[in-house]
């Protein structure tokens, strides 16, 4: 029990929340569902026939048959209508391969995803190492995506021959006394084939799981990792000068610093020549005053 709380510590189960772990365990679970509706099917199907002779009469024949639904073994007695004789019979067909088959595929893709699982959950990081885990894990899921197709549509096939063969309306042409008009032979109870639709449904379920988990395993290998490199930041244009109105306003005239220390006062200047241009005119003899004329 502690080895078992040990590894559950030591284990990465948040892979199992991202798509490459997620869609494996739907792979694990649907691939029980597929091998298991169809290699566990049991069918049956009643009919009766009444002859003139009603002793001779069976209103009750049944005929049961399973996987791997090799019918050409399958065998009823059916009445001749003749003296009470019954003759034996048997179903028309073999279509164990497709079924075997489809089972086969099954079996070993529940059986590859619970090892892969367990990679996942304990071994991620040397499954990640020198990309030799994700190439063999996308190698693998590649061949299963085929063998998919492939399985799911001959048991598709397969199943649609296992109906027609196993039709009470068909099945009753075998039988020599319903040949006779004054005989009366009908279908009692037809086969259920549920199961077996189902079954063809969860193959091609497991066809586009393999198939989507393809671009997730792929994206581990790390080859496509140089094509999808982040572009550089674009850069930073300088922003374009202002209006020379608006420069002046926020930018100080270097002239007007070196200047500082001389700033001469007009106002000083021009009252100086006025006194000195009235001495000088004073000087040039012009009369101070009428008094000194007289």
């Amino acid at each position: 029990m502690d080895v078992v709380n040990q590894m559950v510590a030591q284990g990465q189960f948040r892979v199992l929340k991202v798509p490459l772990g997620f869609i494996k365990v739907l792979q694990w679970f649907f691939a029980i569902f597929a091998f298991s509706t169809c290699g566990s099917y049991s069918g049956m199907f009643r009919m009766s026939v009444e002859c003139k002779n009603r002793t001779d009469s069976d209103l009750s024949i049944e005929v049961e048959f399973e996987y791997p639904f090799r019918l050409h073994q399958e065998h009823f007695d059916a009445p001749t209508c003749k003296s009470g004789d019954k003759e034996r019979l048997f179903l028309v067909g073999d279509y164990s391969s497709s079924a075997e088959f489809f089972v086969t595929i099954g079996v070993f893709a529940f059986l590859y995803s619970t090892a892969a699982l367990s990679i996942y959950v304990f071994l991620f990081e040397k499954y990640k190492e020198n990309n030799k885990g994700p190439l063999i894990d996308l190698g693998v899921t590649a061949v299963f995506t085929f063998m998919w197709l492939v399985s799911s549509a001959a048991w598709a096939k397969g199943l649609s021959d296992v109906k027609t063969a196993t039709d009470p309306d068909k099945v009753l042409t075998l039988i020599s006394a319903c040949d006779a008009e004054e005989n009366q032979c009908r279908e009692v109870h037809d086969p259920v084939m549920s199961g077996l639709n189902t079954s063809v449904a969860f193959g091609f379920i497991n066809l586009v799981l393999w198939a989507g988990n393809l671009w997730f395993v792929f994206k581990e290998t790390g080859i496509i990792a140089p094509f999808m490199r982040a572009p550089p930041p674009p850069q930073e244009k300088p922003a374009a000068p202002e209006a020379y109105g608006q420069q002046g306003a926020y930018e100080q005239d270097p002239y007007a610093s070196n200047q500082g220390g001389y700033q001469p006062d007009y106002s000083q200047q021009g009252y100086n020549q006025d006194a000195e241009y009235g001495q000088g005119y004073g000087q040039q003899g012009a009369p101070t005053s009428f008094s000194n004329q007289m």
